[in-house]
């Protein structure tokens, strides 16, 4: 047995370190830790050593506790104060994180919280490196008062600084309620988690006393509901697993700050490649539906695109690929969907996109196939005006490499809008399918032949007529590529080659704005 004097020596510095460490690492203990894995969700750690790659994450502000000593939080003192930060990396390259705890306080944010996570955002900044955030939190300590709401305000101001310089993500794995919405807001991408996650400003029973509305939180601000109502995220993941691939694949397109190119991963698909079946994907009459996917798959290396707000405004399809090992932005037009008509929600969808590609040096690649804006009185007071001249402005706005293929129609105001070349895309190019005019043949046959069709003898076949010889006329791309507004008019299935020796000889495109503190897009 060992004497008195013995079970009383003092513990050594680094068994003190190993039991503080150790105790950091347990979060909220044992019983909240078994609550989350039974709500179908990971701790903060756990999350962590998923989403990078082994072993090399490396912790800051372990042993931090909140600085509070109001009401019982003096009796909980917690290392790490509900949020793990760090860096480590991904597929090779460096990445700052943080992870908010759930089973530490509901993962509230306190000072000490909000300073941890605003350390990691300013280092990312200083070094050149994306942030990943993984948000699992009830909101402000409500115990620290103003102290906490400051903090979301610290870490607002620092999303806004490092927007365009750094990529940023947010990963929605819980709660994420009130101000501390707006972070994700700022940030360029969001991943919610189907069933387990949810964003609004105010919940269900707030809403219930002050509009007596009857909502469930994942009606309000659940995965899907914020996926393909509002637009606030652009991926459902069906578990935690599945958001952090998802992250982990997104950032394999990107580059690590805005002064880097995107990285180049090698492929086995030829570089010359043809595709005969995009001689037949655009139907012969142009009413009639094509998936506009099809023809991104059939181009782009080994067929794979990485589609971003897929379930968000529909009538435009936008999302990364890589063509010869380049990482490229793609933005087309969805004639499966509407007609591929841009509205409200397509516009705003492809300029937040288009933008992003341009602060971070990801060429961008226009398929188009549009009829025009939509009409009508609610787009017209939902302001289409607007948020149409958003796409424009972020299209005519961009100084990264800029390739447009028109597959079919391209009619009107749209035309311009989608990367024409007159708002300096670099490379145009037009199937034999394209259409370009003002408008379509039947509407530019009954506005500019009305009286003709009307007074004759058999009104049905003049319209016929009239609307052969406009299609005969303007229906097609070789008067805009007599007057250089188009490159060069290819057949389908030589558009993966064309695309990647365009890719090559803009490579090295240095294009520049006039100098200013920052435009006023029409927000």
């Amino acid at each position: 047995m060992a004497s008195k004097k013995q079970q009383h020596i003092p513990l050594t510095k680094l068994e003190r370190l190993k039991n503080r460490s150790h105790k950091a690492a347990e979060g909220g203990g044992a019983e909240r830790i078994e609550k989350q894995h039974s709500a179908g969700k990971m701790t903060a750690r756990e999350r962590l050593q998923f989403l990078l790659d082994d072993g090399t994450f490396e912790e800051f502000d372990r042993l931090v506790i909140h600085r509070s000593r109001d009401f019982d939080l003096n009796k909980q003192l917690y290392d790490g104060d509900g949020v793990v930060t760090g860096y480590g990396l991904i597929d090779g390259r460096r990445v700052f994180v943080f992870a908010q705890d759930f089973t530490v306080f509901g993962g509230s944010l306190s000072e000490t919280h909000a300073e941890k996570i605003c350390k990691v955002m300013d280092l990312a900044l200083k070094v050149g490196a994306p942030v990943v955030g993984l948000n699992d939190s009830g909101g402000a300590r409500i115990q620290e008062g103003v102290v906490s709401l400051g903090g979301y305000a610290d870490i607002f101001l620092r999303n806004t600084l490092a927007s365009g310089v750094i990529p940023q993500i947010s990963c929605i794995m819980g709660p994420c309620a009130g101000g501390a919405v707006y972070s994700p807001a700022i940030t360029d991408f969001n991943v919610m988690v189907k069933d387990t996650s949810y964003m609004f400003i105010t919940g269900p029973e707030i809403i219930k006393t002050v509009t007596h509305e009857d909502v469930t939180k994942e009606e309000l601000g659940g995965a899907t509901t914020h996926n393909r109502v509002s637009g606030v995220a652009h991926f459902a993941a069906d578990s935690d697993e599945h958001a952090l691939r998802t992250v982990r694949e997104l950032l394999s397109f990107l580059p690590s700050n805005n002064m880097d190119d995107p990285p180049l991963r090698s492929t086995t698909d030829p570089f010359d490649r043809t595709e005969p079946k995009l001689n037949s994907v655009v139907p012969e009459a142009s009413n009639q539906p094509y998936d506009i996917r099809d023809v991104v798959h059939y181009i782009v290396d080994d067929g794979y695109f990485f589609e971003v707000h897929q379930q968000f405004a529909p009538n435009i399809v936008v999302g990364f690929a890589r063509l010869g090992g380049r990482s490229v932005g793609i933005v087309a037009n969805q004639p499966a969907y509407l007609a591929g008509v841009l509205d409200i929600d397509a516009s705003v969808k492809a300029a937040r996109f288009v933008r992003f590609c341009d602060c971070f040096n990801i060429p961008l690649i226009t398929f188009e196939d549009v009829p025009g804006f939509l009409p009508g009185i609610a787009q017209e007071h939902g302001g289409i005006i607007r948020h149409g001249a958003k796409l424009l402005y972020a299209f005519a706005e961009a100084t990264v490499p800029k390739i447009t293929v028109i597959t079919r129609k391209a009619y009107g105001g749209a035309y311009c809008v989608m990367a024409s070349k007159h708002i300096r895309t670099d490379i145009n190019f037009a199937w034999p399918t394209a259409e370009i005019a003002v408008m379509g043949a039947e509407g530019a046959v009954g506005l500019l032949y009305r009286r003709e069709i009307n007074e004759a003898k058999e009104p049905v076949e003049a319209r016929k007529t009239r609307v052969a010889e406009f299609d005969e006329k303007f229906a097609n791309p070789y008067i805009a590529a007599e007057r250089g507004f188009i490159d060069e008019v290819i057949e389908p299935a030589l558009t993966r080659s064309k695309l990647i020796r365009a890719l090559t000889l803009l490579e090295n495109k240095r294009d520049t704005n006039p100098p200013k503190k920052h435009g006023n897009i029409p927000l």
